[in-house]
């Protein structure tokens, strides 16, 4: 049997709120808490949604040399005409990743200033790679000082 639940119900020491547009919030000690949408979406009380999700965009697409920044975590960067992409050492930390995009009818360089950069399957350093045209690769950090990059690169 189904239990019909009021605004602010405590149960088993947790708040659960219901409110108008039919968000559903279930709230635990030290107001941690997850919030489910009435479209079914659960997000976490950070602010962080949880499931599948798209890649979002790091913005417009590269036409210069870009180095790459935390903020580009979990998103993919395009580059365009002109553009390339480097790799810094010691900025982001294990289990990182960004998608690179080369959206141009050329292959682009990706200069790798961290420590170690490996090919996904090798085992050799790289101090640049190569993406191919309206190729994407992957970058996963192993460290701060440590990546693997794979996808259409050489």
């Amino acid at each position: 049997m189904a239990t019909i639940l009021n605004a602010d119900t405590v149960v088993g020491g947790a708040v659960v709120t219901a409110d108008a547009s039919g968000v559903l919030t279930l709230q635990g000690a030290g107001n941690t808490g997850i919030s489910i949408s009435a479209t079914g979406v659960p997000t976490l009380s950070d602010g962080n949604q949880i499931g599948f999700r798209g890649i979002p965009s790091a913005g417009a697409a590269k036409t210069t040399s870009y180095t790459l920044a935390t903020t580009d975590r979990g998103e993919f960067v395009e580059v365009g005409a002109s553009g390339s992409i480097v790799i810094p050492n010691a900025t982001f930390s294990a289990g990182d990743a960004v998608v690179i995009f080369n959206n141009t009818s050329g292959a682009i360089t990706i200069t790798c200033s961290i420590t170690t950069a490996y090919i996904g399957g090798t085992d050799a350093d790289k101090a640049t790679v190569s993406l191919a045209t309206r190729g994407v690769c992957n970058i996963l950090f192993i460290s701060g000082t440590v990546c693997v990059i794979t996808g259409n690169v050489t």
